[in-house]
């Protein structure tokens, strides 16, 4: 299990300030477009980087509603918070699958890279539609992990930690999978908007070097690789920046879908 603790919410709490992340939480409000005097969710607001901006978004009339279930997050959330002076965003300690929020409370959801985590999406659709109101809408994005592509020169290891990789995700190829669910559920599929994230760097701020952090942490733990594997593995990303032959790119998808 990936385990956001206090120093992998730091790490994200840097990351998540880079110009990747910064650009995929404007494709996601662009998406969600969000208006003056809705109730907005954040569903696995994690560290609460989202909601300053979804508050702004909404000139500060309606209501800013996030949910997390990861203490470490909520505790980064709150702080962010309190610095922003957003003392109407209300954040909240819950689950995807048992929002904590009365039936036709929100105009809008939104979920960044969530859904993956997520053992039961169907159980947490039938939650977004009882949520929202009618002509609601949904915004969900994640990563398509099937898009990875990631210069190695050892590309049998690179296989084998990424197989370790995928283990920790519930489904690692949610966007493929979501437009039946979605229609399962009582939604209207409307968009799929790719976000292509790509790095011959890599970038201190960007998306490679966050999750060369989190897999090499993750590979090496209970159940996985020899932790010499996990580093080789990291240092051969390091070596091939250094050479200037690095590569990277992957793939997050904006699913938008509306109630019905």
């Amino acid at each position: 299990m990936l385990v956001f603790d206090a120093a992998a919410t730091a790490q994200l709490d840097r990351a998540y300030q880079g110009r990747e992340f910064v650009r995929r939480r404007h494709a996601n409000i662009a998406a969600l477009d969000p208006r003056p005097g809705q109730t907005v969710l954040d569903l696995g607001c994690g560290n609460g980087m989202l909601l300053p901006e979804l508050a702004r978004a909404l000139g500060r009339k309606g209501r800013v509603i996030g949910v997390d279930m990861s203490p470490d997050m909520l505790t980064s959330a709150r702080a962010r918070i309190a610095k922003a002076g957003e003392d109407w965003v209300e954040i909240l300690d819950g689950r995807a699958e048992a929002i904590p929020l009365d039936d036709a409370t929100a105009d809008s959801i939104v979920s960044i890279q969530v859904f993956e985590y997520i053992p039961d999406i169907p159980a947490t659709l039938a939650e977004c539609h009882r949520v929202l109101r009618p002509g609601g809408r949904l915004v969900i994005g994640d990563i398509h992990w099937g898009t990875l592509a990631w210069a190695s020169e050892d590309p049998d290891r690179m296989a084998r930690v990424l197989k370790v990789w995928d283990g920790h995700l519930a489904d690692p190829a949610v966007p493929e999978h979501l437009p039946g669910l979605l229609d399962d559920a009582g939604f209207r599929l409307d968009a799929v908007h790719p976000v292509v994230f790509t790095d011959t760097g890599p970038a201190p701020d960007g998306t490679a070097a966050l999750f060369q952090f989190l897999i090499r942490r993750y590979v090496s733990g209970p159940g996985g690789l020899a932790a010499e594997e996990a580093s080789a593995w990291s240092a051969e990303l390091d070596a091939l920046a250094a050479s200037r032959r690095y590569f990277y790119s992957l793939t997050h998808f904006i699913t938008v879908a509306t109630r019905v």
